[in-house]
């Protein structure tokens, strides 16, 4: 069978990442272009500058993916931006990016899930992994328990109804005065601390969805009420709570499924709090085996991107130029 090359286009927020895949598992290259300094004097990202810097960038990633990949675009088979979610304008400039090429070159479009992506970057970092498995897709946008159920066919069996954690990191991460980006702030500072704060932990009866706001809103009062507080200590206590609420409710959807595999994906799983807390499930769970993607791949890359698009143009999953940027788009 032809090695099937994937040219990945990720723009969602605030990197512009071009990759090249292939068969899905193999990275040839994966470029990434952060904003982050650009953004942390605003204390997070400003869509408009976010945009901005995507259209500067795009081709220089693209030109360097290719070089270091060693391939030239017609070598390429696929074309994969991502189309969602994310913030519209900065992924109007990945997509119209991928549509430009797929036109020029005469290359199908594969249009890609920003979240696919994310559950996605274990296919790469463990080429023996295969559906079905659960995945808990912790980010700045999303907290979701999925069990996917085949490479291109999900379930959602729990989801946040208000804060994603990422973005409850990030809040934290503001109130005691770290800045942005918040979540390996707040990682960092909680190693120096003990969980010694007590802070409360939402569950919903008969439902596998999650609540950060009022975590969230305790640490904001517990800071606004206390003098001489120890920022490693809340930052700890806060640390140790959301991974509970996490590990607490995919406990049961393990009990639930019977699932003997659970992959972690997204931004949040580079936290090493909560790293440690998942691989202590196989203790938990006789034969059961937990995946975490390489550190590189759990932020937002095209890698992820090209992974998942090759598996859609495997089951036939192909756009038309019309296809447009979803913001909310959903699994």
């Amino acid at each position: 069978m032809k090695d099937i090359l994937v040219l990945g286009i990720e723009s969602s927020c605030d990197e512009t990442s071009v990759a090249v895949v292939k068969n899905g598992r193999d990275i040839l290259s994966n470029v990434i272009d952060t904003q982050i300094p650009i953004h942390e004097k605003y204390g997070g990202v400003v869509p408009e500058i976010a945009s901005r810097n995507h259209i500067e960038a795009i081709s220089r990633v693209t030109k360097k993916a290719l070089q270091e990949a060693k391939v030239s675009f017609g070598d390429i088979d696929v074309i994969s931006p991502t189309y969602g979610p994310g913030l519209v304008g900065a992924l109007l400039v990945g997509l119209s990016y991928g549509k430009a090429l797929s036109y020029a070159l005469n290359k199908p479009l594969v249009g890609v899930n920003h979240i696919e992506g994310h559950i996605a970057a274990n296919y790469i970092t463990y080429k023996e992994l295969e559906p079905p498995f659960l995945c808990v897709l912790i980010s700045g946008g999303n907290t979701q328990i999925i069990n996917v159920k085949n490479y291109t066919e999900f379930e959602m069996l729990g989801k946040t109804r208000d804060d994603a954690i990422g973005e409850a990191f990030d809040k934290v991460a503001r109130v005691v005065g770290l800045g942005y980006p918040g979540g390996p702030k707040v990682d960092k500072l909680a190693k120096e601390g003990k969980p010694n704060i007590k802070l409360p932990k939402t569950h919903f009866e008969n439902s596998l969805d999650f609540s950060f706001s009022g975590i969230k809103t305790a640490v904001i009062n517990y800071n606004h009420n206390n003098q001489n507080i120890n920022k490693a200590d809340l930052c700890a206590s806060f640390e140790k709570a959301v991974t509970e609420v996490l590990t607490e409710n995919v406990t049961e959807a393990i009990k639930q499924t019977g699932t003997k595999q659970v992959a972690i994906a997204g931004g949040v799983s580079a936290n090493q709090f909560i790293r440690k807390a998942f691989l202590d499930l196989e203790n938990k769970f006789n034969g059961l085996k937990v995946y975490m993607p390489d550190m590189k791949l759990c932020t937002d890359n095209a890698a992820m991107i090209a992974s998942a698009g090759y598996f859609n143009y495997l089951k036939g999953n192909t756009n038309e130029l019309d296809l447009n940027a979803v913001p909310n788009l959903k699994i």
